[in-house]
């Protein structure tokens, strides 16, 4: 064998030693495949992520939820034929002693228990339209019924309104209102609100919005 031969082996040996050694080399990764675990990384990381923000369900308080549920308006025409015996009473009473019609006329309790009556009136007149709605069995149950029921149903329009409008709780209504709606009629808040009224201090009453005199206002101006 010549040397060159043996020169071409040796060196043909010397370099598949070297190549025997190495560690193959792994195949590169498909670019869909890093995408897709990328994907899945991204998925993973945000819904750790976006769980900080999700948005717990919104839950109605059972007091505004209570008290969203009174039947308001059924409570005002309950009142109405109150409301309109005691007015036209009064106007019958401006006709009866030739007054102007569009007279302004405040009727309101006495400290006596009586009915009292203001208005642009001659005195003389007054004292008698007065001494006569007093004398008027009907017209003085009827304004007994009103002076419980109109600054309730007032109070309560006004803090529903608020409630609805800014969100704003009051807890004189959440007190006067039950969460057992068979028991919300009328005649049920009226009395549970005269109860709390005489047992309230006058302070808190007037921070819930209820005025201490009643009047019945007729033909008054804004």
């Amino acid at each position: 064998m010549s040397l060159l031969s043996t020169l071409l082996r040796a060196s043909t040996q010397f370099q598949n030693g070297l190549d025997g050694g190495r560690t193959p080399a792994s195949p590169a990764e498909p670019a869909s495949a890093k995408a897709s675990n990328g994907a899945a990384d991204s998925a993973s990381n945000g819904s750790a992520t976006d769980d900080r923000f999700t948005r717990s369900a919104t839950t109605e308080a059972p007091n505004d939820l209570k008290t969203r549920r009174l039947p308001l308006n059924h409570y005002k025409q309950s009142i109405g034929q109150d409301v309109a015996f005691v007015r036209e009473t009064l106007r019958h009473k401006l006709a009866e002693y030739n007054q102007s019609p569009a007279t302004a006329l405040n009727v309101s309790r006495r400290p006596n228990g009586g009915l009292g009556l203001d208005g642009a009136l001659p005195d003389t007149i007054r004292q008698q339209i007065e001494k006569d709605l007093n004398h008027n069995r009907g017209f003085k149950d009827a304004f007994s019924r009103l002076s419980a029921a109109e600054p309730t149903l007032k109070f309560m329009d006004n803090a529903l309104k608020l409630n609805q409008a800014y969100g704003v709780n009051n807890s004189v209504l959440d007190s006067v209102v039950s969460e057992n709606q068979q028991f919300n009629g009328l005649q049920d808040v009226l009395h549970r609100y005269d109860s709390l009224r005489k047992s309230a201090s006058a302070t808190r009453l007037e921070a819930g919005g209820e005025s201490a005199l009643y009047a019945f206002r007729l033909n008054a101006r804004a």
